[in-house]
């Protein structure tokens, strides 16, 4: 029988390279430079720190457990989350990447928390829609939320030239992931018609992850990728995912430049923790 789940895992120890840069015309002011320079990205303050958001909307969904993957230099995290601002409707939870090996590592750190359940898992990066959050959680499988390209432009503060270096979905008739491309060349973005459908890293993830986690090898960027793991366990595994489309926008916080157009879309908007 598939049930729900109420527990999130939040990849928040990225590098965060591209917010590291310098950008003089981002007009952000001092506090979000410094944040910006640490590549801290979900701390970053737009009158409260993004992860604010981001956790309030799981907790919108229904998502009463988070686990926060941090690097061990991001003690700032944990003694927020931890102690500094009072949680009342989600129960935070620190798991240690010890290095930054990349997602799927990420993703096999937090195996304890999940405890052999179905979770979760976002970028806190990005502020997702609570709509599209509780059908994940609801899904009680494994799956992954897919995204109409035009409507992320359109809806979100992604601009044309970023959104097409996203990875795309191939979804087969059943609505069943079939692979993820990354860096899809012209022949396979034709091939898969007129509308196409991109992954924001946002997944209901199966207990059958963690193994394929430990069973990949780093990709050509010398990493250890999650949409790797997910084709290792639907390739050799046989678990089975579920592509849920939505014609929605995403807000990424990824450079500097996105720091403005974020806080301008979520200024109406107050985090309940």
């Amino acid at each position: 029988m598939l049930t729900s789940t109420t527990k999130a895992v939040i990849l928040a120890g990225g590098r965060g390279t591209r917010m590291r840069r310098a950008d003089p015309g981002a007009g952000i002011d001092a506090a979000q430079r410094s944040m910006a320079d640490s590549g801290l990205k979900g701390m970053i303050p737009i009158g409260r720190p993004f992860l604010d958001y981001v956790i309030s909307a799981l907790a919108d969904a229904g998502i009463g457990d988070v686990c926060l993957v941090i690097g061990p230099e991001h003690q700032r995290v944990r003694d927020y989350y931890g102690s500094e601002v009072e949680l009342e409707r989600v129960r935070a939870h620190f798991v240690v990447q010890a290095q930054p090996r990349g997602t799927a590592d990420a993703v096999a750190a937090a195996e304890s928390f999940a405890d052999g359940e179905h979770v979760l898992m976002v970028n806190s990066d990005n502020y997702y829609p609570v709509h599209t959050l509780r059908a994940l959680r609801e899904l009680g499988t494994a799956g992954l939320a897919a995204f109409e390209r035009d409507a992320l432009v359109r809806l979100g503060n992604i601009d044309p030239d970023r959104v097409v270096t996203f990875s795309v979905v191939r979804i087969d008739e059943a609505g069943m992931l079939e692979r993820i491309v990354e860096k899809p060349d012209a022949a396979t973005v034709a091939s898969l018609g007129p509308e196409i459908f991109v992954g924001m890293n946002s997944w209901s993830l199966p207990p059958e992850i963690y193994e394929s986690c430990r069973s990949i090898q780093p990709s050509a960027r010398g990493e250890l990728e999650l949409p790797d793991a997910v084709q290792h366990a639907r390739d050799e595994l046989g678990v089975s995912f579920r592509a849920l489309r939505f014609r929605d926008g995403v807000l990424d916080l990824s450079s500097r430049r996105d720091i403005a157009a974020v806080a301008d879309r979520l200024r109406d908007v107050v985090p309940r923790l």
